[in-house]
């Protein structure tokens, strides 16, 4: 684990909001580890092509995290409780 990346807690807290893993196609990539990445970008701010190869393939993060932004996972993730934010 790097520095900056989640912990076991923080992940349990995350999986809570995240949509529900797809259940037909191939295994999908560990999502904290594909999170770490996207992480670690919003951090640095460095291009999706200069994601640490730890992380997974660049391509595999910038694709979740568009279908979140998309989709409003990232607003549940930044506001979990139901209605607006406090």
């Amino acid at each position: 684990m790097a520095r900056g990346d989640l912990t076991g807690e923080q992940r349990v807290r995350l999986e809570a909001v995240l949509p529900p893993l797809p259940v037909m196609g191939r295994k999908p990539r560990d999502r904290r580890q594909v999170f770490n990445g996207i992480w670690w970008r919003a951090r640095t701010g460095s291009p999706w092509r200069d994601i640490p190869e730890r992380y997974g393939p660049w391509e595999t993060g910038y694709t979740l995290f568009r279908r979140w932004q998309i989709d409003g996972t990232w607003a549940r993730v930044r506001c979990p409780r139901p209605g607006p934010p406090p």
